[in-house]
């Protein structure tokens, strides 16, 4: 099998955009504020706009099982306030939770959490107990930087985010760090503001004994991990130079990096440089890149050609395809075994 951990609702029906654009207008003028349930989309639509899109895809590029969160660039915490957050949270993550109704075989649902810049992160546990319990997500995506690009979040190291924490331990479910869109000029969102986040929620927990505190705690860290791997000397000699133990002691155990590096000789490097065990496949397919690489002729982000033509042998990649993704996300693996797969 292979699991594809790294997949948004990129291609949800018109109707979600337009709801929002009426519910951001709404933000000034509370008058035009639509409520939840004046959106309306039949399965029908669901089911075309995965069909056509993500299923085809996965069909055509041999994958088995997404984890399937809200588009990314969609969550857009900054605009608003905790209400408008709320609700915006709660008709992505149900979308999802319907596809994953509709195509039980190939979608699981991971959270959107209810984040709103400066609101304590207690906030966002009731929608994350509704999404574990009653839509059975198996994992959430934490946003570091609710703010949109500004960083006035406490690392996430701080007790501010242990709440969250406390329950991701209770659920045994990971996180994926992952920020959304950047209303800050300097950082491009997908080009710059993805990257340096990644990059940056490695070099938070570097610094701390996060890890001491929730020993059990999982984050995979998107994109490759940003600079992190292809940088891997700067960050063993900055652990050492503050006393930290070695990486691979440190944060190894806790930290863990998906495949969305859309060319060869960045997987190649991440699978020299990361241990297999803490490599997860992913594609972030129909994302931040779309199009078609030149030099090979084939989609930026069929990440699956450049796992198999990694120098890796089969046990490896298959720790990389399934294995890992099974450990790292316990509720998958449960759910899994209950159908037998």
């Amino acid at each position: 099998m292979i699991i594809d951990i790294h997949g948004h609702y990129t291609t949800a029906p018109e109707a979600l955009e337009v709801w929002r654009k009426r519910q951001i207008a709404g933000i000034k003028n509370p008058s035009e504020m639509p409520r939840a349930s004046e959106l309306r989309i039949s399965d029908d639509e669901l089911r075309e706009s995965i069909e056509s899109n993500q299923l085809r895809l996965m069909r055509e590029r041999g994958l088995d099982l997404t984890i399937f969160s809200p588009r990314a660039s969609f969550m857009a915490h900054h605009i608003g306030d905790f209400q408008v957050s709320s609700t915006w949270a709660a008709i992505c993550n149900e979308l999802c939770y319907r596809v994953s109704r509709l195509f039980p075989d190939h979608f699981v649902p991971a959270a959107m959490l209810p984040q709103s810049p400066g609101v304590d992160p207690v906030t966002c546990i009731p929608e994350l107990v509704k999404c574990v319990e009653e839509f059975g997500n198996v994992a959430l995506n934490l946003n570091p930087d609710p703010s949109g690009g500004h960083w006035n979040s406490p690392p996430l190291s701080d007790r501010y985010w242990y709440p969250i924490y406390q329950k991701m331990v209770e659920y045994d479910i990971p996180a994926m760090i992952h920020v959304s869109t950047s209303c800050n000029p300097c950082f491009h969102t997908t080009g710059a503001h993805y990257l340096n986040a990644d990059t940056t929620a490695f070099m938070q927990c570097l610094r701390s004994d996060l890890f001491k505190d929730f020993p059990t705690l999982r984050f995979v860290i998107p994109h490759g991990g940003g600079a992190v791997p292809y940088h891997w000397g700067r960050f063993r000699g900055l652990a050492q130079e503050m006393r930290k133990p070695l990486l691979k002691d440190h944060l190894l155990n806790n930290v863990f990096f998906d495949t969305c590096v859309y060319h060869q000789a960045g997987i190649d490097l991440l699978a020299r440089v990361i241990p297999v065990d803490n490599i997860l496949f992913a594609s972030e397919m129909i994302g931040a890149v779309r199009g078609i690489d030149p030099e090979t002729g084939h989609s930026y982000d069929d990440t699956k050609r450049y796992v198999e033509a990694a120098q890796i042998d089969p046990e490896q990649r298959h720790r990389i395809y399934e294995a890992n993704a099974r450990r790292v996300y316990p509720r998958l693996d449960s759910a899994l075994k209950a159908k037998g797969r």
